[in-house]
């Protein structure tokens, strides 16, 4: 099939490698000039791992290629896929769908013949309705059909999301649209995707309510966090115990910093205000939403109680900045409020990140970049890890301990384990963690003991 993809960014540039991959003739259109000359020299960019290797493996079979003029790919095309951003409006948190309606107009100035218009960026519900509006109001003779696929890609393993993903959702009411896109997915759906078919409306809203679940899982495994750092128990164990019941399952259930990246909290925030829109206020939603924002603080906090109640003139080295590992994309992410407010309470701070650093680095004014981990950790008061890249699994613990000034390891990710930290000599203190039960106090509970004495008293 013959696809055209509007966006050259993260999720159309992996979506039309993909769509090559699987065997179809795809054009990429951008309207920036210089992101297209640097595709067409092979260069990606995003980080995300084995898209630059299927991106010259899918232009060299003469399956992708890359343009900056929309008019004539969109002719040539069966379908056409919006994958522009949508990023939150900063004065209500709507999502902003200017760049995606300006594209629907576009489209519909350059249709030639019966032609799948398939919105592929997250959008609010309706939006689909709206598109065909646009595009029928420009061009009433035109013949075509908008279809809502939403994509459900993970940064840093987008490529298998999409080859072998646990659902493929499309939403239209117009039967040879989804027959079309039935074809169009085909070498997926033989491989064993589902394919699950419902209205557009339905399909916009499954994404929305799929991302805000999952940060959901996330909001509430660190307020769990939070309570067994007082009772001492161990969310690592709690997580696991929780996580291998079938209903609940074991993904989104580690504690941290909080989440974000450029899904959950534009999306969490979009799907709040269409719910509050429309009188139904999400309030489980709206609540992770503020437990999140907090949750940064709460780090913050977390670091200079175990600097010793001040980091006032101490040199912070900093592991991770992205918001995940295997990434380079900084938004919304941990470090972005962790670290400003360090400085802003007097810290030095020195940072390593595997892929981010270019990207962090004018976001971070103040930071200094370092050439590696050790590095940054030379000399330094004590070292935080924020983003729990594998590199960092492998740091040799002893020659961390030699290499900093006070030997302080704060780990927000739970990445190395605490026996192997404290044998290298470090004080180790990680998220979720609780002090041994002996030294918790019983709060409000009896002893057994104690009752004991008083049922044999009252005997």
């Amino acid at each position: 099939m013959n696809i055209t993809i509007i966006g050259a960014g993260y999720v159309g540039l992996v979506t039309g490698a993909c769509l090559a991959g699987s065997g179809h003739q795809v054009t990429v259109v951008d309207r920036d000039h210089a992101r297209i000359a640097a595709l067409k020299r092979g260069v990606m960019p995003i980080y995300e791992t084995g898209l630059e290797a299927l991106v010259a493996e899918t232009v060299a079979a003469g399956r992708l290629a890359f343009t900056t003029a929309l008019a004539p790919a969109v002719a040539a095309c069966q379908a056409v896929f919006i994958c522009v951003g949508t990023p939150p409006r900063p004065d209500d948190g709507h999502a902003d769908l200017s760049s995606v309606y300006a594209v629907a107009a576009e489209i519909a100035g350059a249709l030639d013949h019966f032609t799948l218009v398939v919105t592929k960026s997250t959008v609010p519900v309706g939006t689909g309705d709206e598109v065909e509006a646009i595009i029928r109001d420009i061009r009433p003779e035109a013949r075509f059909a908008v279809v809502s696929n939403p994509e459900f890609l993970r940064e840093g393993v987008a490529i298998a999301d999409f080859m072998r993903p646990d659902r493929i959702v499309v939403g239209g009411e117009d039967g040879e649209a989804l027959s079309l896109m039935a074809e169009l997915y085909l070498p997926l759906t033989e491989a064993g995707a589902p394919l699950v078919s419902v209205n557009r409306r339905t399909a916009e809203l499954i994404k929305y309510a799929a991302n805000c679940f999952l940060a959901l899982k996330i909001t509430y495994i660190n307020e769990i966090a939070n309570l067994c750092e007082e009772v001492g128990a161990d969310v690592e164990h709690v997580s696991r115990g929780i996580g291998l019941d079938s209903r609940i399952g074991a993904k989104f259930l580690k504690a941290g910093p909080g989440f974000g990246g450029s899904c959950f909290p534009k999306d969490m925030l979009a799907l709040m205000k269409t719910a509050q829109d429309h009188g139904m206020p999400l309030r489980s939603v709206e609540t992770a939403v503020a437990v999140n924002d907090a949750r940064k603080g709460e780090m913050v906090r977390k670091i200079i109680r175990a600097a010793g109640g001040s980091v006032q003139g101490k040199t912070v080295a900093v592991l991770g900045l992205t918001f995940k590992p295997d990434t380079d994309d900084m938004r919304s992410a941990a470090s972005l409020v962790i670290l400003p407010r360090l400085i802003k309470a007097g810290a030095h701070i020195r940072a390593y990140d595997p892929a981010g650093m270019a990207h962090a680095a004018p976001l971070l004014p103040g930071v200094a970049m370092a050439e590696s981990a050790l590095a940054a950790a030379r000399d330094a008061d004590l070292v935080v890890l924020i983003t729990e890249w594998a590199e960092f699994r492998t740091l040799d613990l002893d020659q961390l301990r030699a290499t900093l000034k006070t030997p302080l390891l704060v780990d927000l990710r739970n990445l190395f384990d605490p026996a192997a930290a404290e044998q290298a000599g470090l004080r180790y203190v990680s998220v979720g963690r609780g002090a041994s039960p002996e030294a918790m106090p019983l709060t409000g509970h009896q002893p057994f003991a104690a009752m004991q004495q008083g049922l044999l008293a009252v005997s």
